[in-house]
């Protein structure tokens, strides 16, 4: 509103210009202090690269106890940050794919994007405020039962990546990152909760071993394959935009035919669609090649 008050204000102030009293409201409009906006620094990123911003949760483990999340995962916690993400496309032009696993997303821009002229505090700023509230808007949907005792709060960083292979090794490490640390915590919780352990003797007991002696941890100690634990807590969320048809009732009057009656119609529309796969390989790519495609 205010903004449009200011540009209300400049169209009316060159109209007059011609007056005397225009030609002061010029004046006005330009007042001696806007030499302040040259210390703005220039932060338009580069073009024809992928813009990657990628939010964290702010100290998420003192915040995951304070608000009794459960372990190794918590479904409420993950879907909550999803709906986040996928509030956050929504809302914002230009977004690819995002990825995310436990108190984190990226987001990723694409690499012809002229949003908001490319400024990276405005990439940053706006996926991070946005993810923000949402959070707070939807935390009573997933978490029924436990109040929110504090606001959360979000960092965020922004990377160029200019490459397909870049982008998409981005992505890998991001994947491969959720795989090495879930399954540290899922060994790790169940030292804890099913062994006895207290949380030093289990980090003590896993000090220096690889992947193969924590999932022969699990399996001999617990009778726990690792490998089918659900999806979304070994590969994280992919979000993309898919077009879903959709069935929805309308009521419409027929020719010949007093009273309206209700009809099912199927319409096709593009939504933003959570998946749990594997990205690290190819076939994920050749599975959607639109979206590394330059004009998509």
């Amino acid at each position: 509103m205010l903004r449009c008050c200011r540009a209300a204000a400049a169209i009316a102030a060159g109209c007059a210009a011609g007056s005397p009293r225009g030609r002061r409201a010029l004046a006005m409009a330009k007042s001696k202090f806007e030499y302040v906006r040259d210390f703005e620094a220039d932060d338009t990123v580069l073009p024809n690269c992928w813009i990657v911003v990628r939010l964290d949760g702010r100290n998420f483990h003192r915040f995951s106890e304070q608000h009794e999340f459960k372990k190794p995962n918590d479904d409420r916690a993950l879907h909550l940050m999803t709906k986040c993400a996928q509030t956050v496309m929504q809302e914002l032009e230009d977004i690819a794919i995002a990825y995310g696993q436990s108190d984190e997303y990226s987001f990723v821009f694409k690499k012809k994007s002229r949003w908001f002229k490319r400024r990276a505090s405005k990439f940053m700023t706006h996926v991070v405020s946005q993810f923000s509230s949402s959070y707070v808007f939807y935390w009573k949907d997933y978490f029924k039962d436990q109040q929110l005792l504090y606001p959360p709060g979000f960092d965020g960083r922004i990377v160029l990546y200019p490459s397909n292979q870049n982008l998409k090794d981005y992505l890998s490490w991001r994947q491969a990152d959720c795989h090495i640390n879930n399954l540290y915590n899922t060994v790790f919780w169940m030292l804890v909760q099913r062994g006895g352990l207290t949380p030093v003797q289990a980090q003590e007991r896993l000090r220096g071993t690889l992947a193969g002696d924590k999932n022969e941890i699990l399996f001999s100690e617990f009778n726990i394959n690792y490998n089918n634990e659900p999806l979304m807590y070994r590969k994280g969320t992919v979000l993309i935009w898919q077009k879903v048809n959709e069935v929805i009732t309308k009521k419409i009057k027929l020719p010949k035919e007093e009273e309206e009656k209700e009809v099912e119609v199927t319409r096709t529309k593009t939504k933003v669609v959570p998946l749990h796969c594997d990205i690290i390989g190819d076939q994920f790519w050749e599975e959607y090649p639109e979206i590394l495609a330059e004009d998509s």
